[in-house]
């Protein structure tokens, strides 16, 4: 082993005193340098940070700082409204963007909200009001340019099986609406509460990888879902399981199932394929596959009326009634056991909305390279949730679908979401009679067809490939989702999510380091096969910070490698352990617990007459040890600032001698 150390620092063998890299010298071995502890914080001083770190890691009001009293009530305008902020620059061309774009998915939203609401088993109309206040106020207050606001099919999926649960659709359809009204507000308070509270980051435990499987599972429920609508059924269940609604679908085949409907579902649905396929293959086109609902919706109503199809058992919508939204503010739940139900809903939809529309606005957003802020979008979210809750909508979220061709379309700002919801007010204006004649079974097409990209494919098999638990994460919410409920899939996909958290942290890794031949440098010897361990010398580093939750763990588990060492040397002849340097360079942190277990395993290694050295301990790692006498215990000549040194120290030491003789 070459005991040369160059000029060179490279990865975590740098030196380091305190926070300051050094150098080590060019022909030394770097001992002119200990470990730095760095100026001590005090306890203010450190929880201030942590807090800091917490709740304000974008430092919001660094924007406040030396601005005269009038600039910053401006700011904080245009943080609650950040239209104010952009307005300014709008300008002729911009709108052009934006009127094309909201023209584009209002085309979309109108289909498809008559569609969602009756996935939440509501009236169409609600659908309709849902994208027309929700987007107008989230257009003044949300932060992301692309986002389109409005009913999603997850989200109504999820709303329509909580409420059912409560209240009958059809025999109490009043309570019905009032609980969804009631859901709709408290999702709001939820999503709002978030962003004041600047608890964003609770949004953030529920992996990628169990919301692909969540997402997937839901799709699959609500493709189900639509077979009622596509197959013309009219006793159908009300579960949502596979198991229940195939047996439904199958037991209703021979006299259940109406041909008409079929024809007309199944034409349709054909049609909206092809048309995502097209806009798929050419970008440019993308209109194509954004009008085809309306076109369906059409073409499907003319041919329902001229053919008096609603006479042979096709199934239609029915009156609309006409105008915009009408207050539903007393209609709310506020008292008794309804509030609790609607608290309770309401917390579950609000949150699956916030994670769904946060992602999809943070998506396009690094795509076209601009910031948004994670807690004004959720203070928007609540805001539009609230007011919306009082017009007779229900819970409106983020639509991918929309977004996709909001953004294609040429959005420039939120001015699209206030064209569609204009677009969407005229049509509740004037036009909603002409909705009589809309037949169910194109709604269940444009459903299936909205939703069938969800089913994520080449998602799941790219995680399967990268890590194995988080396709056991994804497939238990997905097949949770598919063969119990929605919120018993989001359960999972929530458990699984923390159990890997949990797995994580009181079961971190911990790798065997060799010298890279030539170097100064130590690497895990299983990413590096060249790399050589030491006779005598036993490295081996910790992935982890040390807490109560993992500190009994990395005290036998450095207990386990010496052993296992020392069994392997004792069948090859070679010497045995009698030093032990644990490279300390990814720890951040070690509470009271980690330094009692240190202190068990420096007695442990004592009787197993092998000493102890610590490579590069951090400032709080190596602050903590000195305020715990542990650094006392061990002796201040048992910290090094690389393992280089440390092995430098111990490698003329260890016996030449084999401990073990072959027999």
């Amino acid at each position: 082993m070459s005991k040369r150390i160059s000029d060179e620092v490279e990865g975590d063998q740098g030196i380091v005193a305190g926070e300051e890299m050094l150098p080590v010298a060019k022909h030394g071995h770097g001992h002119g340098h200990k470990v730095g502890r760095g100026e001590k914080e005090s306890v203010f001083a450190e929880f201030g940070y942590m807090f800091k770190e917490m709740f304000f890691a974008d430092d919001p009001l660094r924007l406040y700082k030396d601005q005269p009293a009038s600039r910053r009530v401006l700011l904080g305008i245009e943080s609650l409204f950040p239209i104010v902020n952009w307005i300014r620059d709008y300008n002729l061309s911009k709108f052009k963007g934006d009127l094309i774009a909201g023209l584009t998915i209002a085309s979309l939203a109108i289909p498809q909200d008559l569609g969602y609401a009756k996935l939440a088993h509501l009236p169409p109309k609600n659908g309709l009001y849902s994208s027309f206040v929700p987007p107008l106020i989230y257009a003044f207050m949300g932060s992301s340019r692309d986002l389109a606001i409005g009913p999603v099919a997850v989200v109504s999926l999820l709303l329509g099986t909580l409420l059912e649960k409560e209240y009958d659709p059809t025999n109490q359809a009043e309570d019905y609406l009032r609980l969804a009204f009631t859901a709709t507000f408290f999702a709001g308070i939820t999503q709002a509460a978030l962003g004041v509270l600047r608890l964003g980051f609770l949004i953030d435990f529920l992996s990628h990888a169990a919301t692909v499987g969540f997402m997937a599972g839901a799709a699959i429920t609500i493709m189900l879902q639509q077979l009622k609508g596509y197959l013309g059924i009219k006793n159908f269940t009300t579960k949502t399981d596979i198991v229940h609604v195939l047996h439904s679908v199958f037991s209703n085949a021979h006299h259940g199932w109406n041909w008409q409907t079929i024809v007309i579902a199944s034409s349709f649905l054909a049609f909206l394929l092809v048309c995502k396929f097209i806009a798929k293959k050419k970008k440019k086109l993308f209109w194509v596959a954004a009008i085809a609902p309306l076109i369906s919706v059409i073409i499907s109503t003319l041919c329902v009326y001229l053919f008096h199809a609603d006479k042979h058992g096709v199934a239609i919508v029915k009156t609309i009634k006409k105008g915009v939204n009408p207050s539903s503010v007393n209609k709310l739940f506020l008292s008794g056991h309804n509030l609790a139900k609607g608290a309770k809903i309401g917390v579950v939809a609000g949150l699956i909305g916030l994670t769904e529309a946060v992602a999809i606005g943070r998506a396009f957003a690094a795509a076209k390279d601009y910031p948004i802020d994670g807690n004004k979008e959720m203070v928007a979210l609540g805001t539009m949730n609230i007011v919306g809750s009082l017009t007779s909508c229900y819970v409106a979220t983020g639509s991918f679908s929309r977004t996709s061709v909001n953004v294609m379309a040429g959005c420039e700002t939120t001015v699209s979401n206030i064209v569609m919801s204009l677009v969407v007010m005229l049509t509740l204006e004037v036009i909603t009679p002409l909705f009589k004649y809309i037949p169910n079974a194109i709604l269940a097409s444009i459903i299936i067809s909205a939703v069938i990209g969800l089913v994520d494919i080449q998602a799941m098999i790219l995680i399967w490939k990268i890590d194995k638990f988080d396709f056991v994460a994804c497939m238990g919410a997905f097949l949770g989702v598919v063969f119990d409920s929605v919120e018993i899939g989001l359960l999972i996909a929530v458990c699984i999510s923390f159990a890997k958290i949990l797995l994580q942290v009181t079961r971190p890794r911990t790798a065997l380091l060799g010298n890279l031949p030539g170097t100064i440098i130590y690497r895990n010897v299983q990413q590096y096969p060249d790399a050589t361990t030491l006779p005598g010398i036993l490295i081996i580093r910790v992935d982890s910070s040390i807490y109560f939750s993992n500190s009994n763990y990395i005290r036998e588990r450095l207990l386990r490698w010496l052993t296992d060492e020392d069994n392997k040397n004792k069948k090859q002849n070679q010497p045995r352990i009698q030093y032990l340097i644990i490279d300390l360079s990814p720890v951040i942190d070690i509470d009271t617990s980690g330094l009692n277990a240190f202190e068990d395993l420096y007695k442990s290694l004592q009787k197993r007459d092998v000493q102890v050295a610590l490579a590069n301990p951090g400032p709080a790692v190596i602050e903590k040890f000195h305020s715990s006498k542990f650094a006392e215990m061990i002796g201040q000549g048992r910290f090094f600032l690389t393992v280089a040194d440390a092995v430098h120290a111990f490698a003329s030491k260890v016996e030449e001698e084999p401990y073990y003789l072959a027999p």
